[in-house]
């Protein structure tokens, strides 16, 4: 399985990476299957926002009603690790529903991952990674 998703939209969520750290930042993914067509850059609100992220349910709520109006689903999320590698963590697995969501992670040099929330998995016992297809 692969995810799509635009070069323009990548350089956005490092953006946000670069803008917030070193407090991790976050956002949503927002298409149809494994396709992303936007996303929604969210404030952190976690307790510990060094170490992990909290989407702001305001724009969780947000999101959800626009795709309850016709708008484009949830399929996942993004966050950056401002100190580290694009690779979920315990804090993360923790986190994670595994309803086959996708994640996005942002390192610290700026590489991108993307990874697969699932009942079981390699990761953690609950992701799979899943390979990046940018487009132009």
């Amino acid at each position: 399985m692969s995810l799509a998703i635009s070069t323009t939209l990548l350089d956005r969520i490092r953006a946000h990476a670069r803008t917030d750290a070193p407090r991790e930042c976050c956002g949503l993914l927002l298409g149809t299957g494994s396709d992303v067509h936007a996303i929604v850059p969210a404030g952190n609100v976690a307790d510990a926002p060094l170490h992990r992220f909290e989407i702001d349910p305001i724009a969780l709520l947000r999101a959800h009603r626009a795709a309850r109006e016709g708008g484009p689903a949830i399929i996942g999320h993004y966050h950056s690790h401002p100190g580290g590698a694009p690779i979920p963590s315990l804090v993360d697995a923790a986190m994670a529903e595994g309803r086959g969501e996708f994640w996005l992670i942002a390192g610290a040099d700026g590489a991108i991952k993307a990874w697969r929330a699932l009942p079981s998995g390699s990761v953690h016992g609950c992701f799979e990674p899943v390979e990046l297809n940018p487009l132009p």
